[in-house]
């Protein structure tokens, strides 16, 4: 078991017809935790039930709540949520919000320094608040995990670039990583190509880019490892891939196999796409069921 510490937005997803508590951060240590890793969520919400909500939600699946602050002046996060016909989601983020007043605490210090790993994206990034806490806790931790999740118009390539160079495992999509490299200057066209040139640059030895239903190709101490991907009806691909690096991040912290771990982590980004929404419950037996049905 492993001290895991995950960093930014907690959120209401508001649908079309409903909504759900979500932010990718909170959706990697809810996802963590069922793991049974000891998970602390640092954050921020609104004193309103909004957030006591979320509050509830993450004391529910026994994610250490102790650094997640209430804010007076500022309302817990939403974000309005539009899907398209293959269940791909597009997002209207409301700003500012509470997640993007983190402060800087003796108590969210002690607790990075004592966690094996330090989960955080770049939207949390988008407000210089939350940024700045972001940018001094990352200089407390063991092993930095930056997952992008770039949202249109929140990022900056500078943000971007710093983000990437402090961490030590970075996932993108594949859309993402075409973009990063371009930003970079990197004239490569294919998929490995461009995740070694990000390696190199960064000086960061574990790379992982998702395909969607195609799986995923993770770069792990100078060697490729492929999944390519499950067979499924996607009914929403709302926190799929944190979903995903949670499970991948669990089985590397649990020093599995890599490729045992790549399998795992698509597997379980699969189930969680032909759910809804963005946390199912999954069972041992499920996820080791759907990876081998015989």
């Amino acid at each position: 078991m492993a001290r895991i510490t995950c960093f930014g937005e907690v959120l209401w997803d508001v649908f079309p017809t409903h909504k759900k508590i979500g932010g990718a951060p909170l959706n990697v240590a809810s996802r963590l935790q069922s793991f049974g890793h000891d998970v602390t969520m640092v954050s921020a919400i609104g004193r309103d039930k909004n957030g006591t909500k979320i509050m509830q939600y993450l004391k529910d699946r026994d994610v250490n709540t102790g650094c997640i602050q209430v804010h007076d002046e500022f309302k817990t996060g939403k974000v309005k949520v539009m899907l398209n016909e293959k269940g791909s989601a597009s997002y209207d983020i409301k700003y500012p919000r509470a997640w993007d007043k983190i402060r800087l605490t003796e108590i969210n210090k002690k607790v990075v320094e004592s966690s094996d790993a330090f989960v955080y994206g770049s939207l949390v990034a988008r407000d210089d608040s939350s940024k700045n806490t972001l940018y001094e806790l990352i200089k407390r931790a063991k092993y930095k995990i930056f997952d992008l999740n770039l949202r249109p118009p929140y990022y900056t390539k500078e943000v971007l670039f710093h983000l990437m160079e402090a961490a030590d495992f970075i996932k993108f999509n594949d859309d993402e990583l075409y973009e990063v490299s371009k930003y970079m200057g990197s004239r490569y066209n294919s998929l490995e190509q461009n995740i070694r040139y990000i390696a190199e640059r960064t000086n960061t030895k574990h790379v992982c880019v998702t395909k969607g239903e195609h799986g995923a190709v993770l770069l792990y101490n100078g060697k490729f490892y492929y999944n390519s991907g499950y067979l499924i009806k996607v009914v929403d691909t709302v926190g799929a891939g944190d979903s995903f690096l949670a499970s991948l991040v669990s089985q590397l912290l649990n020093k599995e196999h890599p490729q045992k771990a790549i399998d795992f982590a698509c597997a379980v980004g699969a189930l969680v796409a032909q759910s809804e929404g963005a946390n199912p419950e999954l069972s041992d037996t499920e996820i080791t069921t759907f990876i081998a049905p015989y």
